[in-house]
């Protein structure tokens, strides 16, 4: 029985099905979001390979993927063997005594002191903005304290890190410093970590990883974050419900600290009197006894207070932008209504495969339109308001956008940009939800619209799966297929409509249709 590092942080239960019924859900199709991460992982293991080869400067073995596992771990135990600089594509040897598998994008060897130190390739943010973090530059190993980086704790890592580490150590390889590295996205420094700090969690937790795997402990269902993508829920989800499980309202940690003490289903946390129990986390307890009331009633959504209020204005735009992973914002859908009365949907987009120069020449249109008509607005003496659904994405693509084409005709500074967002003009109708929503089945946009009566005309419509409409639209893999770029304005302007349906029936008609939490 061979355990993944993935396992280590991911669901116990899982880990036990997998093992305990191999295949069973072989031919079940992979989540589009599952499908999308792993391809934008492998696309940026490649051009970090190619970018860290390119220099020169050390003796490199590229352990090519193709040939089978154990020519390949063949290969990096031959290399480490002969003292190389750095191995890339490394495989370890399988460990069927210890349990142990693992592989790792980069080895580098320790020049001073002997042995490797594994280096993996992550496709998320490994650092922020801050100080403290111990990091190496690419080219050179050479760990030190980032006065301008602050370490973005990402577990998952540490762990992978670790396994390696104990697989290393296994042949002789493992350099005595016991440190491993991670290069995150944006792939500007190496991020340090001190495995030695970790490694009895880690033992602990893959002792106890093996021990399901191998069906020496019970697990049992219980949702947490993973069940999105997991191609078990349905099974997992129906015994949850069945027994009316208290993680259902709950989810992951703090259905734990439930059960700790003996509310284990959605009906004993709905009865719940008194404050929360010692080991909660955060705030939100009574939120979440309100979600275990609401659920069992079957009510979809909550309010807060008495009132609903959300910004309108004399002109109103709705926006929304789509973005494909972090190469670039494609599309800005907007939709103008004055006075009530809503004009055409407008597009502003470029078709041209992100990143690409042309993605400057849509923002700079876009931009122009919409201060344009906030400054026509305000002249004419009206109010104006520009409404989003979760800003924190085109917040992020607004920002990005100018600085990565700063000096191009139409786009505005940085400070523009956040004189915008940070003003009285860009509004957040997620915030507006938040605030005064309790919400059992999510707060994303198509969990809260329908509940305002507005439907998706494309029953396949999500975030994740227009990434791969955009891929045919664009002709990633071929020709352009002009039919999905239609698709894909039907959900982007669908996505806008959403947001002003939602946000006029906030003013209208929610106080009538949604009850009270002290009503419950």
């Amino acid at each position: 029985m061979l355990i993944d590092p993935r396992a280590l942080t991911g669901c116990r239960h899982r880990v036990h099905l997998d093992t305990a019924h191999p295949g069973t859900v072989a031919n079940v199709p992979e989540d589009i979001g599952v499908q999308q991460r792993r391809e934008s992982a492998r696309a940026y293991r490649e051009a970090t390979r190619e970018r860290l080869m390119a220099g020169g400067a050390h003796t490199w073995v590229h352990i090519t993927p193709d040939a089978p596992a154990s020519e390949r771990a063949a290969a990096t135990m031959r290399a480490c063997e002969e003292g190389v600089d750095r191995i890339w594509g490394a495989v370890l040897p399988l460990e069927f005594d210890t349990g142990r598998r693992a592989r790792s994008e980069l080895l580098v060897r320790d020049a001073d002191r002997g042995g490797y130190v594994p280096v993996i390739v992550v496709n998320h943010k490994v650092t922020d903005p801050g100080s403290g973090a111990v990091t190496s530059g690419l080219d050179e190993w050479a760990p030190a304290t980032d006065p301008t980086r602050k370490v973005r704790a990402q577990l998952r890592d540490q762990f992978r890190l670790a396994q390696i580490y104990r697989m290393l150590q296994t042949h002789g390889h493992a350099s005595p410093a016991a440190l491993g590295g991670a290069i995150g996205y944006g792939g500007e420094c190496i991020l340090v970590h001190d495995l030695a700090a970790i490694m009895d969690q880690y033992d602990e937790r893959f002792e106890d990883r093996l021990a399901v795997a191998r069906g020496e402990r019970a697990t049992a269902p219980s949702q947490v974050g993973e069940c999105r993508s997991c191609p078990w829920w349905p099974d997992c989800s129906a015994v949850l419900t069945d027994a009316r499980d208290v993680s259902l309202v709950a989810t992951g940690s703090r259905a734990e600290v439930l059960r700790g003490v003996g509310v284990r289903t959605i009906d004993a946390l709905a009865a719940w009197e008194g404050p929360a129990p010692e080991e909660w986390q955060g705030d939100g307890f009574a939120d979440t006894v309100v979600l275990a009331k609401a659920w069992l009633a079957g009510i979809p959504l909550v309010r807060r207070r008495p009132d609903v209020t959300v910004v309108r204005a004399d002109v109103e735009v709705d926006v929304d932008m789509e973005s494909y992973q972090e190469h670039g914002a494609y599309l800005w859908g907007t939709l103008l209504t004055e006075a009530g009365v809503a004009q055409p949907y407008r597009p502003f987009v470029t078709w041209d495969p992100v990143p690409t120069s042309d993605e400057a020449r849509s923002f700079a249109e876009f931009w122009t339109w919409l201060t344009g008509t906030l400054e026509a607005t305000l002249a004419a003496g009206k109010t104006f308001a520009a409404y989003c659904y979760s800003r924190s994405a085109e917040d992020k693509w607004l920002l990005d956008s100018a600085t990565r084409f700063a000096g191009m005709p139409g786009i505005p500074t940085v400070a523009q940009v956040k004189t915008f967002i940070n003003g009285p003009h860009w509004v957040d109708i997620y915030q507006a939800v938040s605030e005064q929503f309790i919400c059992p089945n999510g707060k994303g946009l198509k969990k809260i619209a329908p509940v305002a009566g507005f439907r998706w005309r494309d029953a396949e419509a999500s975030g994740e799966a227009s990434m791969s409409w955009y891929c045919d639209a664009v002709g990633y893999d071929g020709e352009p297929d002009l039919d999905q770029r239609e698709r894909l304005f039907v959900y982007n302007e669908d996505d806008v409509r959403a947001t002003k349906v939602l946000r006029e029936w906030m003013t209208d008609r929610a106080v009538a249709e949604v009850p009270l939490a002290s009503e419950l």
